[in-house]
Parts: C-alpha cells; structure tokens; sequence
C-alpha cells in the first residue's frame, strides 16, 4: 500500500446536536465520525435544541465535549440581536459568530433588522458566519460595507452568491465563502431519487450552479461538510427535517475526484486544511496527520459510518481514496477502520 500523508483536516461546519438531541448524534459520535473521515477538528455550530447564546449555555457545552470529544474541537456562538452584552463573555473561547436569516434547523431566525447593532458590537477579531441565501446575502453585504467585519458565507449553494462573493473580494471587503460536498457532487435531480435523504438547507441546485463551483473553485475558500444528522425514525416520517450526514464522507468524495483528474492533492489540503485554519485563526499541529491510501477502492455503506444516524446520501456510491490511519498530537487515534482514541481525550479548542 503506497500512503499518502495529509494535514489534519478541519471542518469548521458541524452540528453534533449535544447537548439536547443526543438521540442524532453525540460529542464521542459525531468526533469519532470525524475522525473516520480524516477530520482532527471541527467546529460545533450554535443552533443546539436551546440555541448557544449566553455564555453560561456555553460553558455547559464546552463541558459537555471535555467529557467527550475524541478530536479536536471548538464552538460558535449566536444571537438574534438580543444579547449584545453576551460578546465581549464569549469572544475568546469562540471561533466566531453565527447568524441564521433563513429559516433552517431550530427556528433560530434572525430579524434582518438587528445585523447592524450586532456587527457594531461583535469584536473585529473573530468572524461573523451567516446562513444567508441569494438575496438576503445582498443585504448582509450592504451592512458589510458600512461595518468591514469580517465575514464568512457558509454553505453555498447558488452562482448568485458565489459571483456576489468574487465581486465583494474584488472590492476589498473582507468576505469569505464556503461550499459543502453535498453541493458539488449532487443536484436537485439527485434529491428527486433520494428523497427526504436529500432534503437539506439549503437544497440542492441546478447543474449549472454546481457547475459554476467547480470552475471557479480558486475563489472558494473552504469546504465545509454542514454535518447535520437526524435519526432514521425521522428521515422516514411524514414531515422530514432537513439536514444529511457528511463527515466520513468528504475526504473520499474528494479524492475519488482526485483520483478522476477534478482535483489536484493540493486543492483538498488548501480547502480542507489550509482554508479553515486562515479564515478561523484555528490552531494547527505538525505531529497532526492523516494516512491515506489513494488506490483503495470502495463503497460508502451505511453499516460502515461511525456517525449515531448511521445513514448517508452517498451510501452506495463506489469512491476511490480511503483514510487509513489519523495521527492527533502524535498519537494514533484512528487505525485501519478501528477507533483507538478514548472519550474525552481530544482538545476543547481555543
């Protein structure tokens, strides 16, 4: 078996649903799914069953994943414009800020009208991450202007916003972007034949958009893979939420693409490794790596995941790429498809 030896990847776009709807997933579940995948850290989004916007709901998380965690990680916080005086608590054990103007996992939506306090009170060290879709991004850039927080558009799903993006760069304002696995490699026609296993937030796109993606893949910053599980029980009834799995899914994703001619080794480290650490200020380790085996073919299953849901979009499809080993500060944590890390050994972050 000829290796290859990668960064630990980041994935700074996770909902791991602890605490408060741990039946989806978990801390030790979600970073044990991490690490399968080749991720050594991620970040935890805010919109948690009771939504993270006080520092003492926080505290209770980080405490939460010490327990826990078996990767590195770190966390977000939120707000709806009402606890301003909540920031300068949590500023520095979070990577950033974030922001729901479209309707999503929690009904944690924010009132359009409240961004200018927020982005005049935020500290101008760490980002602010907004889920904002075609036209309600225009309005966050209009802020931006009068405001030059940093900015980072999560989870794109549309050209309208990635040219949005390329214009605001070009005009120097200081904006980031990010696209998640499930909108470079799928479609609306796609979530046709998945059903409520395709169904998402945002959904997916045309061909033309994730064509886009593709051919201006330099002005994305990151991928992010926007984990977001939810039982079986509730993809199959009759109101599913949105949200898929994606964790053990990205890296071979990518390297099948790789392995195809799509993408360069160095496009995966820049937008898996390289671009989260830059636009996040996120910690990075030498003795940090991953293993993997770009020859090895095979099948996503569903039996295989080490996610709690144990589902996938992508379950059936034939990659080629496959994690072998995953070293964190040194220590050999993932192994030849076996877990060797115990709860609670990995790094709460900052």
């Amino acid at each position: 078996m000829s290796t290859l030896k990668l960064p630990g990847l980041i994935d700074p776009h996770v909902h791991l649903r602890d605490p408060g709807q741990t039946e989806k997933e978990d801390f030790f579940t979600g970073t044990s799914a991490a690490l399968a995948g080749g991720f050594t850290t991620v970040i935890d989004m805010p919109n948690n069953a009771t939504p993270i916007t006080t520092l003492e709901r926080l505290e209770e998380k980080i405490k939460e994943a010490r327990e826990k965690t078996v990767s590195d990680i770190g966390f977000y916080f939120g707000s709806l414009g009402d606890n301003l005086n909540e920031f300068p608590k949590v500023s520095s054990k979070v990577f950033g800020l974030k922001l729901y103007l479209n309707q999503t996992t929690g009904n944690y939506l924010l009132d359009k009208s409240h961004l200018e306090n927020i982005f005049k009170a935020w500290p101008q060290e760490k980002p602010i991450l907004v889920h904002a879709e075609e036209k309600t991004f225009d309005d966050v850039l209009e802020v931006v202007k009068k405001y030059p927080r940093r900015l980072h558009l999560c989870h794109m799903s549309l050209r309208y916003e990635l040219e949005r993006v390329i214009e605001a760069k070009n005009a120097g304002l200081p904006v980031t972007c990010g696209v998640t696995p499930h909108h470079l490699f799928l479609t609306e026609g796609d979530e046709k034949i998945l059903g409520p296993f395709g169904k998402m937030r945002p959904p997916l796109r045309s061909r033309g958009d994730v064509d886009f993606f593709w051919k201006h893949l330099r002005s994305i910053d990151l991928i992010e893979s926007d984990h977001a599980p939810h039982t079986l029980e509730e993809k199959q009834s009759d109101n599913p939420p949105n949200g898929i799995t994606n964790l053990e899914t990205t890296l071979p994703l990518l390297l099948n693409a790789v392995s195809e001619k799509r993408l360069a080794v160095e496009d995966v480290i820049r937008l898996c490794h390289e671009g989260p650490a830059t636009v996040f200020a996120i910690p990075t380790d030498t003795k940090t790596y991953v293993e993997v085996d770009p020859r090895a073919s095979y099948e996503i299953r569903n039996d295989d995941l080490f996610t709690k849901c144990k589902w996938s979009p992508f379950n059936g499809w034939k990659v080629k790429g496959r994690v072998h080993k995953v070293v964190l500060h040194g220590n050999t944590v993932f192994e030849n498809g076996k877990l060797l890390a115990s709860p609670g050994s990995g790094t709460i972050l900052p």
